[in-house]
């Protein structure tokens, strides 16, 4: 038998969903434009949705949940919304976009590396090491989660992206203070994509997978 002494010093170090901050960013508008768009939505709808879908999840299982955003349309620079998560002291910052290409399906996008945009470099080497596992967590159970309702495309390192190629890292992370991952969650200029993302049923089915996947991350050591 396991003494109680150790069960309480275990259930301590493990956090409860009760104890984290989770800060959601539905992405664009922004200073690098208002995003893509599909030929029934565009990436500024899908996030914003997505994201409320998302926030009601969560704080059905008791998690302080933040938004970078207050409405849809609501402008905010990619530096201000990293300071927003900065701010909250959250556990995770999800950042919520669309993509645009040939192909299909989601990704998610994590800094394995410093970056530097208008003279400034980050993320911290020690928040690096963090978001590491915290990130390949994430991806597993939302892949878990979401099955073959879009194709998996990956765990990908934010070098990846066509931003993160210049900068080291995406603009977001570089500012972060905070584990941070961006989510691609389709590619809106795929018809099958659009119409999955496009539909209540879609955006609650990936906003669930988003929820489990994220809560796994913060808890599953």
């Amino acid at each position: 038998m396991v003494p109680l002494a150790l069960l309480a010093i275990a259930y301590l170090q493990t956090p409860t969903t009760s104890s984290l901050t989770i800060c959601i960013d539905p992405g664009h508008p922004s200073e690098v434009g208002r995003g893509t768009t599909g030929k029934k939505i565009s990436e500024i709808k899908v996030a914003w949705e997505v994201a409320q879908k998302l926030e009601r999840i969560l704080l059905g299982k008791h998690v302080r949940v933040v938004l970078t955003k207050k409405s849809e349309m609501e402008f905010v620079r990619n530096a201000d919304r990293s300071r927003i998560a900065n701010d909250c002291h959250a556990n995770l910052f999800i950042r919520l976009h669309c993509d645009s290409s040939a192909g299909t399906g989601y990704a998610t996008y994590y800094p394995d590396r410093q970056g530097t945009v208008n003279g400034f470099t980050g993320p911290e080497p020690s928040l690096l090491a963090q978001v590491g596992p915290i990130a390949k967590r994430f991806h597993k159970e939302l892949s878990k989660n979401l099955g073959n309702y879009l194709k998996d495309n990956g765990l990908k390192s934010d070098i990846e992206t066509a931003v993160g190629s210049k900068q080291g890292a995406l603009t977001g992370s570089i500012y972060s203070h905070v584990p941070v991952v961006l989510l691609e969650m389709c590619v809106l200029t795929n018809r099958k994509d659009e119409e999955k993302v496009s539909s209540q049923s879609g955006q609650m089915r990936i906003a669930q997978a988003i929820a489990d996947a994220a809560l796994k991350s913060l808890t599953d050591e």
